[in-house]
């Protein structure tokens, strides 16, 4: 009970990081501009655009801590998370050929989703050898395929007119800025739809991570919760490459740091993870504008350069247990 009540109120205080990181985030970019005079009439678009740029920041982290929660658990896996199993370049590749090749940003969405599902299937076939699945196959299944589709992104890419390339690099690299509130409204939407159905399946949850035999003795479909949350999973991810491109890590490092926080226990370690990831993306973003400013350094570098060596570390220690 002492650990509900402590995880309780480690959320109140992610929930207030946020708020603090949210409003740094508006008087801080590329551009410099006081903090008094960022409120006048004059730069109330850029005020806009700052606004948009943290609220996708804040969706974005929410959806990729998610989805990492989601596949540790369902998959049991330490090192799951959409980066690393291939499932954000799938979701990429399916993005790229729709920017290239569909004009409707809808049809963009539907390209990324469908290439996320291809993307987790491949894995989750390749990962089974005589019908027994480890987590070993499920990482390297995830490096073969990401480097398959990495190959297919560039070939698309050196073919692309040039106007295009530079814009598909961008975004392939990750990219927060945003122009209309249509997108940002879109995912937040589905990240809070997301959180929602994850938490449902919070007990299922739960069972799953300590063994699919003791899930069985409680009763519990697990296939049927694990084809429901990996298409929540695959949506969220798929969704949020297609509005901002690849960002790596942030499902891997949340989960592991909830979980070290507020306990295994899905309840508290949902929504705990979902909001560190939301705090973690703001605060990547105000380093990706003030780094190098008045350049910008794309967002997935920082994830990146943060999550490799946490990728590291967690892979050393993935023999232990995570989930008990």
């Amino acid at each position: 009970m002492g650990k509900i009540n402590q995880g309780k109120v480690l959320i109140v205080l992610f929930f207030c990081l946020i708020i603090g990181l949210f409003i740094l985030n508006i008087f801080i970019g590329t551009v410099n501009i006081s903090a008094n005079r960022i409120l006048e009439p004059a730069f109330f678009e850029i005020l806009k655009l700052r606004l948009l740029r943290a609220l996708l920041a804040i969706s974005a982290g929410a959806c990729l801590s998610l989805a990492g929660v989601i596949l540790q658990a369902v998959l049991r896996n330490p090192l799951a998370e959409p980066y690393v199993l291939g499932v954000s370049s799938g979701a990429g590749l399916g993005a790229v050929i729709g920017l290239l090749f569909i004009s409707l940003s809808i049809g963009v969405s539907v390209a990324a989703f469908i290439g996320g599902i291809i993307t987790i299937f491949l894995v989750y076939k390749l990962a089974k050898i005589e019908g027994r699945m480890s987590p070993e196959n499920m990482i390297i299944a995830g490096i073969i395929v990401n480097g398959f589709l990495s190959s297919i992104l560039m070939f698309f890419v050196s073919n692309s007119s040039s106007e295009n390339i530079h814009s598909v690099v961008w975004w392939l690299l990750g990219n927060l800025q945003v122009y209309k509130i249509a997108p940002v409204l879109t995912l937040a939407l589905v990240s809070c739809a997301g959180v929602l159905i994850s938490y449902m399946f919070s007990r299922e949850l739960n069972a799953i991570s300590l063994g699919e035999e003791e899930a069985m003795h409680l009763g519990i479909d697990i296939e049927k919760v694990k084809i429901t949350l990996l298409l929540v999973a695959t949506l969220i991810t798929s969704l949020t490459v297609s509005i901002c491109g690849i960002i790596g890590f942030a499902g891997l490092m949340m989960p592991h740091i909830a979980r070290r926080l507020v306990g295994p226990d899905h309840r508290m370690l949902l929504p705990a993870s979902v909001l560190m990831g939301a705090a973690f993306l703001l605060l990547c973003d105000i380093f990706s504008k003030t780094m190098l400013a008045p350049k910008e350094i794309p967002i997935g570098v920082i994830t990146s350069f943060i999550g490799v060596p946490f990728f590291i570390y967690v892979l050393k220690k993935s023999r232990k247990a995570y989930f008990r």
